[in-house]
């Protein structure tokens, strides 16, 4: 489907419906020129983030708290109420990361662990029953612009982000996933930018995951 470019005015002209489709035309004055500072400054703590995850390094939690508080705003103006409820979980979810990563690193236990298939059956149960359920639950009761992925995209990123604290090396396999549907998220609320950056994530992940799985090997070698 083909995204709606932004109106030639000073504010952006969205009006979200209850449905899961694409935005319509409506004023809601939101100025554009903040909303994209905002997004560059999310951007690059967001980047930071996730290159500073790969390498394992304690200070990415501090940059994943700092982009997830701008992100909560962007979310918010744009109608991704899910998306925005997402971004102060992963505050939590941050300063629970920099704690336990903490402990690991004077521990000297912090090696890479893996799921049984098992596990992951039942975590991907788990995430779709929820997804349903909170997609039917903001679409017959909000305004939010695409419930059902909207809800998707936040639950499995909720998961992810549990993962990588607890060092799992498939959360990159999930990132994978969870980032190629939000491509499409993002672009269909005029969010180029993010858009872009999470087509990034894509590639950073796969380079995530082939990192911390020759850390893996090395350890199950050793």
């Amino acid at each position: 489907s083909k995204r709606h470019s932004a109106p030639a005015t000073s504010t952006l002209d969205v009006k979200y419906s209850s449905q899961n489709s694409f935005p319509n035309i409506s004023p809601i004055s939101v100025p554009r020129s903040n909303v994209n500072a905002v997004e560059v400054c999310a951007v690059l703590l967001a980047l930071a983030y996730v290159i500073l995850a790969i390498q394992q390094r304690r200070i990415c939690w501090i940059a994943a708290i700092a982009s997830a508080m701008l992100y909560s705003h962007i979310f918010w103006q744009v109608s991704l109420y899910l998306e925005t409820v997402l971004q102060l979980f992963y505050i939590v979810m941050a300063l629970y990361g920099w704690s336990v990563w903490g402990r690991q690193q004077q521990g000297h236990d912090s090696q890479i662990q893996i799921w049984t298939a098992r596990q992951h059956l039942i975590a991907c149960t788990a995430v779709l029953s929820l997804s349903l359920t909170l997609g039917w639950a903001m679409q017959e009761w909000t305004d939010a612009a695409l419930p059902f992925f909207d809800a998707a995209t936040t639950v499995c990123a909720l998961l992810a982000t549990w993962m990588v604290t607890q060092r799992l090396l498939e959360n990159w396999l999930y990132w994978i996933a969870i980032n190629t549907v939000s491509i499409g998220l993002y672009l269909s609320r005029d969010l180029s930018l993010t858009a872009a950056l999470f087509a990034g994530y894509v590639i950073l992940a796969i380079v995530g995951y082939r990192t911390w799985r020759r850390q893996w090997l090395r350890q199950h070698n050793a």
